[in-house]
């Protein structure tokens, strides 16, 4: 039995997805026909429930990477693939803080959300009030908005907020901004950055030579699928190459100079006890 208010994912037998909020009572309205609710509440997931037409759906409980994919968007989303590498790189996980630049459509703050947990707090700056907007939508549509504090403001200014374990940045010009950074994170936090061209990754890492950071990293991952066919296993005709470049550096304090011990009189008296003086040679004198 599936409580209202989880989320379920609907998929026809052509492979037709529909990700909705349980609602007791309610009603899903397909091409196929019209599916009861109440009817996928009992059904529960990985069961098949139809809809007045007789046709079957498959009843599933969505993953993270559903909710990504089913994002409504007006930008560009950061794909699974990048999203993976960048949680663990970062260090993101129950109870951690960060911050993100550059919401978009909420693509990554949906997973940010998803694994920072209700102990944790996701913090993301937006200037564009339309995408503000959306990316607020679609984090109510996933259940996730109780984690994340948005900001519909230009980071140009600086951070609001400080003290975060992590940090990352989706925004064209990210070297204007790297002033900003030490302010808003822990020392030792983990800083990402994400860009679509050579000549912006070349220009940020010049800004991070110059400033306090340290383990740059510079990387783009590609995946490839294979046709799950047995007996004509072989990579797909077409794959996911490029989608962007991946940065990565550590903000480190500069060091500081240890301060040198101080002696009390006890302890300079010992040393002085430990350590006498050499006896004075004789030294001949001439006669007068």
């Amino acid at each position: 039995m599936i409580e209202s208010g989880q989320l379920i994912l609907l998929i026809s037998h052509k492979g037709k997805r529909y990700l909705r909020k349980l609602e007791a009572g309610g009603e899903v309205h397909t091409h196929d026909g019209k599916l009861l609710m109440d009817e996928v509440a009992e059904a529960g997931f990985g069961q098949y429930v139809k809809t007045h037409l007789g046709r079957p759906y498959l009843v599933l409980k969505p993953t993270l990477h559903d909710l990504i994919k089913g994002v409504k968007r007006q930008t560009q989303i950061m794909y699974p693939k990048e999203i993976g590498y960048l949680m663990m790189k970062l260090g993101i996980g129950p109870g951690s803080t960060v911050i993100e630049s550059g919401t978009g459509s909420g693509g990554l703050t949906t997973a940010l959300a998803w694994f920072v947990g209700d102990t944790g707090k996701v913090i993301t700056y937006e200037r564009r009030a339309d995408f503000y907007k959306l990316a607020g939508k679609n984090l109510e549509r996933v259940g996730l908005a109780n984690r994340v504090e948005q900001v519909n403001q230009n980071i140009e200014d600086g951070f609001k907020h400080s003290g975060a374990d992590a940090l990352f940045l989706d925004v064209r010009t990210p070297w204007e901004y790297l002033h900003s950074i030490p302010e808003a994170v822990i020392p030792g936090a983990m800083c990402g950055f994400l860009l679509p061209t050579v000549n912006q990754v070349s220009e940020l890492l010049r800004g991070l030579e110059d400033g306090p950071f340290a383990d740059q990293e510079v990387l783009e991952i590609l995946i490839r699928h294979w046709k799950p066919v047995p007996d004509r296993l072989r990579p797909d005709d077409r794959m996911v190459a490029h989608t962007g470049f991946l940065v990565f550096a550590r903000y480190m304090e500069p060091p500081q100079a240890a301060p040198r011990p101080e002696l009390d009189m006890d302890e300079t008296e010992t040393v002085a006890e430990a350590e006498p003086l050499a006896e004075t040679p004789d030294v001949p004198t001439s006669d007068a």
